[in-house]
């Protein structure tokens, strides 16, 4: 007897650790439980998803970049897509893949010369990385405007060259977009260079940013775009180098209510493209490819100046702050980065540069 209680005491203790079978459904803890209750999150592109099934394309032309395509130098690429496939009755498919579905410029840059991806609508400073000549359009108060940017992009003898820049790494530059003139996003006005020596600036993680930010005797911290939100809300930082539209649209603002309209750069997303694979695609497919591309990058350009008079009064109704900078302290500005000028000047190509400054005015 003693024997059997002693068994059945062990089967019992077994059954606790779980070591005996038990065909019951062990229930859901309380944690599994909320999570399978969790709702499932909206596709944040679900707006932007093709009128087609793209499945029997022929040829597919892959498009990476970073940001959200609710600014319009991003939703370019969608509006290539439809214009190519309408053109190409459906033979050619450009699958455009935003908010970094391919990973970081840096690691598609990578791909793109090694032909994984075949096209991209890079960051201008990241550009600058595949090309020095590609810098150009980065330096202070060189392609600063709006309609600067237009005569440059319109004017052959500046655009062949910069689209031929990277050539030597198999790629070449299809089109250029943007989003805006840039400036400063602070915590605290600033009015004046005084002003500006005060803040800590986050730029971005390009050599021609560290160069021009050293050489304003300015305080910054180069950092990736994805920290700068608990960067910015915990005071690590309290100044962006960027502009308003995506300071808006990301809403930048709602923390640093400030906005110095330093108007030295235009945003610019540069559409780098694979020559090789371009290369092997029909010449019909080549001339469709590229007419989309500047039709649409034209169309872009335009509509990027509606958007950044538009989130520039939205911002100014909720409260923020806009600046412009004395005429003054833009002119020493400009003396200050006459070492970048020099540096860049060599790297860019000396004669070339100084036609670009000459033909789009000093």
């Amino acid at each position: 007897m003693k024997r059997f209680l002693v068994a059945l005491t062990l089967c019992g203790f077994a059954l606790n650790l779980g070591g005996c079978k038990d065909e019951t459904p062990t229930p859901a803890k309380p944690a599994e439980t909320a999570k399978a209750a969790e709702p499932v999150k909206e596709d944040p592109l679900a707006k932007w998803k093709p009128a087609f099934d793209p499945s029997k394309a022929e040829y597919t032309y892959i498009l990476s970049n970073v940001s959200h395509p609710v600014i319009e130098g991003v939703g370019v690429g969608y509006r290539i897509r439809d214009a190519v496939w309408a053109k190409s009755n459906g033979r050619l498919y450009v699958d455009f893949r935003p908010l970094a579905q391919l990973g970081g410029e840096k690691d598609v840059i990578s791909k793109l010369k090694l032909g994984a991806v075949q096209g991209m609508l890079s960051s201008s400073v990241a550009a600058a990385n595949v090309s020095d000549t590609l810098g150009v359009v980065n330096l202070p108060y060189v392609v600063d405007t709006f309609d600067k940017l237009d005569t440059f992009r319109n004017t052959p003898a500046l655009w062949d060259t910069f689209r031929d820049a990277p050539l030597s790494s198999g790629l070449f530059v299809a089109d250029i977009t943007g989003y805006g003139p840039y400036g400063w996003a602070t915590t605290e006005p600033v009015r004046t260079l005084d002003d500006a020596k005060k803040i800590n600036f986050r730029i971005a993680e390009a050599p021609v940013n560290t160069d021009i930010y050293k050489a304003w005797g300015l305080k910054f911290t180069v950092m990736p775009w994805p920290d700068v939100p608990q960067a910015l809300q915990t005071g690590v930082i309290n100044g962006l180098d960027h502009t308003a539209i995506v300071c808006n649209i990301t809403k930048k603002f709602t923390i640093a209510k400030s906005f110095t309209n330093l108007d030295y750069a235009q945003g610019l997303f540069v559409h780098l493209t694979n020559k090789a694979w371009f290369d092997k695609l029909p010449a019909d497919l080549q001339t469709i490819l590229m007419e989309s591309i500047v039709e649409e990058s034209a169309k872009t350009r335009a509509l990027t100046r509606e958007q950044y008079a538009t989130q520039v009064a939205t911002a100014k109704e909720a409260g923020v702050e806009f600046i412009d900078v004395s005429a003054a302290d833009k002119q020493q500005l400009v003396k200050l980065a006459a070492p970048v000028y020099a540096t860049w000047g060599d790297k860019i190509g000396k004669a070339y540069f100084e036609k670009v400054r000459s033909t789009l005015g000093k």
